[in-house]
């Protein structure tokens, strides 16, 4: 009985059986290889990724994990250090690569073939206030606070079906003025992904945006239609992911200074809204009118919506599409799928500990926790639609991180069962066979889960 207790010594680093499922049935470690993540010996890349994802439902860190001993790797923390600071890993490829896959084999197959597929394009502010050395590090405007703020934008590309949104890929862009820029990026071999995703930090957001794009038009992921507010719609980016090979239904702002073409003459969007009757009474919208984007001479036939603003009812909002197939109703509804990326900024920043589980200085290794961070999020959008119930991100999170603690408890009742039998055998006059025998009864009165529980461990 004794022999199949485990011992003091026994790693207690154990994965759930949800977690490894992703895992094998996703192939992660050859959308690793995919990336130019492996490596030609030592500790395989594999090991050193899962513990970094598996850190957040341990609810330790790394370096308390090592300190008690629980969930401890085999490996030094240098190790994990090196990993993350690889130069050579193409984590926007790992991102798409793994997203494609999900959407492949575990959404496509549960949705309608009619179903209108997005792909969403927003940024988040990734803070590092209290840090002054961090690589490419820069004051950055924070638009939900209105105030400038230490750190990176974290322009993300992600995909939505209506239902589930999953990240597709990111990068933390600094600014594109010197200036601003408190830490300039490290000397690195042209060649390298490193520095390749360094030069990308330093463009302009709509021009890292078409980069996104296309790396997920590459991996062939499903959609019709990109979506993105005010902040990224222009004649001349709609006019790129035109051509990448996408519609555009976006959020359009109402400026004097930008110009549609209108009946043969070019003027703004408010000044086409004086000019046309608007609909009454509690129509979903006022005014719907076909323009032409122009750009460099081209043009691109489009629909712009005037929608009530709802916050302000003497204010309204203009949406685009370049799709002019569809109407009104649709575009609206199509639109409204943008709002699955504000959830997923939520759920990382409350749960998945975007931009605080890292306070490494270099940009490789901030770049790799937000493909981490991704994973996770990837991995419980894809529970929560395969499972039965109707739990939110948050609480299927929760739900890993107390099976995680569930198996450190019988990991604990194991040790408390060893030092019983040492007491008794050291402090009374009972033989090793009577010592299990009574081990024995003990067990079979327990309740049977965690008999069942003892008996895997």
């Amino acid at each position: 009985m004794t022999k199949s207790i485990t011992q003091d010594n026994q790693n207690d680093n154990q994965i759930s059986a949800s977690i490894r499922k992703f895992f094998i049935r996703f192939h992660l470690s050859s959308a690793l290889k995919a990336a130019n993540a492996y490596k030609a010996k030592g500790i395989p890349i594999i090991e050193i990724y899962q513990y970094l994802f598996l850190l957040i439902f341990s609810n330790r860190s790394m370096y308390m994990s090592m300190l008690t001993g629980r969930n401890a790797p085999t490996f030094a923390k240098d190790t994990v250090y090196r990993f993350m600071k690889m130069v050579h890993i193409n984590w926007i490829r790992f991102t798409t690569v793994l997203c494609s896959r999900i959407i492949r084999d575990a959404i496509l197959p549960l949705n309608n073939k009619d179903r209108v597929n997005v792909l969403i394009i927003d940024d988040s502010m990734f803070e590092r206030n209290r840090s002054k050395k961090v690589e490419l590090l820069a004051k950055v405007y924070d638009h939900a606070k209105h105030a400038y703020r230490y750190g990176f934008r974290m322009l993300t590309l992600g995909w939505s079906d209506g239902s589930t949104f999953l990240p597709v890929n990111s990068v933390l862009l600094t600014s594109e003025k010197k200036e601003k820029r408190i830490n300039e990026a490290e000397v690195l071999d042209k060649r390298t992904a490193g520095y390749k995703r360094r030069n990308l930090s330093m463009t302009k957001g709509t021009k890292a945006m078409l980069e996104l794009l296309k790396s997920a038009k590459a991996a062939s992921i499903p959609a019709k239609y990109v979506l993105f507010d005010s902040w990224f719609t222009s004649p001349s980016t709609i006019h790129a992911v035109k051509e990448i090979g996408y519609d555009v239904v976006g959020m359009v702002k109402k400026t004097p200074k930008m110009f549609f073409r209108y009946n043969g003459n070019d003027i703004s969007l408010p000044e086409i809204y004086k000019q046309n009757k608007k609909r009454r009474g509690k129509s979903r919208f006022l005014l719907s009118v076909m323009v032409d984007v122009i750009k460099d001479g081209k043009a691109i036939p489009a629909k712009v919506v005037y929608v009530r603003n709802k916050n302000n009812r003497k204010e309204y909002l203009c949406i685009i599409s370049t799709d002019t197939t569809i109407d009104e109703d649709e575009i609206i509804r199509i639109y409204g799928k943008r709002w699955d990326i504000e959830v997923f900024f939520k759920i990382c920043k409350s749960y998945l500990r975007l931009s605080k589980e890292c306070n490494s200085l270099s940009y490789d290794a901030m770049t790799a926790h937000v493909a981490v961070v991704f994973t996770r999020y990837m991995m419980l959008s894809v529970e929560n639609r395969e499972s039965k119930d109707e739990r939110s991100l948050g609480e299927l999170f929760l739900y890993f991180s107390d099976e995680l603690s569930d198996i450190t408890w019988i990991q604990a009742f194991q040790v408390m069962l060893q030092m019983f039998s040492k007491l008794l055998s050291n402090d009374c006059e009972l033989s090793g066979d009577k010592i299990s025998e009574l081990t024995d009864a003990f067990i079979n009165t327990i309740p049977s889960a965690l008999k069942e529980r003892l008996k895997v461990a």
